[in-house]
């Protein structure tokens, strides 16, 4: 794909720091490219780009434009600020020049002070103290994750993690089991539509159908129950409107399943790729909590977010023009040197871990205390019941400029049988 970029930044340049110096052509920078981000190595540009050219522009071949912002502070801010910062015209890079019909109804796509009204029927059954009684159902899906290991066959970790959220998510939502299997295909396809694990025809096929059929499903689920059921989809049945309700469904849906399994996964290959890591996660097991922190850092899932300029914004990095569209790279924020000490180093006793995986500000993920809730149960079923894990093929990385995960991990697998079967 060719395309025209410029730094036209006016913000003062890093000095240098313990990350590489890498060589990067600026003018052939394509961070749109889902192919980059599954075949090439983004931490690479966007190391250069924290140094060189904070706020990049990018120019798609078809005339669309947005900004890159790649530096913790600006990444932060761009997400933080809803005065300066609105994300009504669309928050997934895919979006860009399209706008979002559902814009002021879904909760991803809508500015304070209305984000606060869809998201407040949901903080409490999301809380902390009410998600603890889900923590059996959450551990016995950590034990179907790690099942396939029991026959000691290879197996694609991927596939198995895939299912994971479903598993709790479905239940708090009130979503019959039977259907669980078709809503991780659908939520697949929606958030990677060009990976090959996924895409049907082609990517806009891909979508077409993953929405056509995830928009039907919670339309007619709405409207089948009955009420007062108390779970997630009764609570937003209560926005107010029939698309208020489908629309905040898949957003909470595709929230979960696109990006917990990748953190899970992602952090099981930086602990084969780091064995001092693995040795140390699995003699104190105390660590789990900072290794779920360092592995949400590490793989950020949600790798980048779409924002427009209300208006114009002095940056860090340079001036960014009222209107203009800007991609917020949290996986390069999440590695950004003067922010993380030795930033590029898998450090499960890292202390003081400001990761902005789950976002910043008004939009922050309102399900981040389910997932770590469930990470934590994951790596705890794992790491104490491992005996051995080696890797029994190449991992492939997935096609998409959304989410930063895996296609696909095998691996070879030794656990020893759990203790018991709560």
């Amino acid at each position: 794909m060719t395309v025209m970029t410029q730094h036209t930044g006016s913000g003062p340049r890093q000095e240098p720091t313990s990350e590489p110096a890498p060589e990067v052509d600026l003018d052939t920078v394509d961070l749109f490219d889902p192919g980059l981000h599954a075949d090439g190595d983004p931490h690479r540009i966007w190391a250069h780009l924290r140094r060189a050219a904070p706020l990049h522009r990018q120019t798609l071949p078809d005339g669309r434009s947005f900004a890159s912002v790649t530096r913790y502070h600006d990444v932060r801010r761009v997400l933080s600020d809803s005065r300066a910062f609105t994300s009504e015209r669309g928050s997934l890079l895919d979006q860009l020049g399209h706008g979002d019909e559902a814009a002021g109804q879904m909760m991803v796509s809508t500015d304070p002070p209305d984000h606060a009204a869809l998201r407040r029927p949901l903080q409490h059954a999301l809380s902390r103290s009410a998600l603890e009684a889900a923590r059996p159902r959450i551990r016995a899906a950590a034990r179907a994750v790690l099942a396939p290991a029991a026959d000691g066959r290879p197996f694609d970790l991927v596939a198995s993690a895939l299912d994971f959220p479903m598993m709790f998510t479905g239940a708090l939502m009130g979503i019959p089991e039977q259907d669980w299997p078709d809503l991780v295909r659908w939520t697949s396809m929606a958030a990677s539509p060009e990976d090959p694990g996924f895409t049907v025809r082609n990517r806009h096929a891909t979508l077409a159908i993953a929405h056509h059929e995830l928009f039907s499903y919670f339309t007619d689920q709405t409207a089948a129950r009955p009420d007062g059921s108390g779970d997630l989809l009764d609570l937003l049945a209560g926005l107010g409107s029939r698309a208020k309700t489908v629309y905040n469904c898949y957003s909470l849906l595709l929230g979960a399943n696109a990006t917990t399994p990748h953190a899970f996964t992602g952090t099981v290959l930086a602990l084969l790729d780091h064995p001092d890591q693995l040795a140390e996660a699995r003699r104190y097991p105390e660590l789990v909590p900072s290794l779920v922190e360092e592995g949400l850092r590490w793989t950020s899932p949600a790798s980048s977010f779409l924002r427009h300029a209300v208006e114009d914004v002095e940056l860090e990095g340079g001036l960014l023009h009222k209107g203009e569209a800007v991609a917020a790279w949290v996986g390069s924020a999440n590695r950004d040197g003067k922010v993380f000490e030795d930033a590029d180093r898998f450090d499960l006793r890292r202390t003081g871990n400001r990761h902005i995986t789950f976002g910043a500000g008004a939009h922050y993920c309102l399900g981040a205390i389910l997932a770590r809730i469930a990470l934590n149960e994951l790596f705890t079923e794992l790491l104490g019941r491992l005996e051995h894990i080696e890797t029994a093929g190449p991992a492939r990385r997935l096609r998409s400029n959304f989410i930063a995960g895996l296609g696909a991990l095998p691996v070879a697998m030794t656990l020893r049988r759990p203790a018991t079967q709560d």
